[in-house]
């Protein structure tokens, strides 16, 4: 189990990576000192079981942890091994959404920059693998997709 589990990390490590150079990802030259800096884009999908719901450049699925609060994780350890952390970057936000309500954290178990959504930390599903899946959605009636309806802490 330990072995696989190794291998669909690698796999989502390599799936990001291969992210980076995709045409999605929109390049800023800063003139001023030659450096760039790199946009990836939320977007927003649709389905019958879940509506509209928020989804990274890929069209993986974004969640939030009913039991987190805000600004804090309470995902931690073996919970992270099936509800993987959305790492912060410069994300360009759909229409209808504000750029404003998303930010990040510095997880405390590992120090990596986490994205938030209104102060919630966000999420990815392990056993969502094709784009537009929805399968964390409710699971334990804890994990839910992201949409601008959203209420947290309820």
């Amino acid at each position: 189990m330990r072995k696989w589990f190794i291998g669909l990390q690698l796999l989502i490590v390599l799936a990001i990576v291969a992210a980076c150079g995709n045409e999605g990802t929109e390049s800023v030259s800063d003139e001023g000192n030659g450096s760039e800096t790199t946009a990836s884009a939320l977007q927003v999908l649709s389905n019958d079981k879940t509506g509209d719901y928020l989804a990274d450049e890929e069209g993986m699925t974004v969640y939030y942890f009913k039991k987190d609060a805000e600004g804090k994780s309470n995902c931690t350890d073996d919970c992270l091994a099936n509800w993987p952390i959305v790492k912060a970057t410069d994300y360009d936000v759909p229409e209808g959404y504000n750029k404003a309500d998303f930010g990040s954290i510095t997880r405390e178990d590992n120090s990596e920059e986490q994205l938030t959504y209104k102060g919630y930390p966000l999420y990815y599903f392990v056993k969502d693998e094709a784009q537009g899946d929805v399968n964390g959605e409710g699971v334990k009636d804890v994990w839910f997709v992201v949409n601008d309806k959203t209420e947290f802490g309820k």
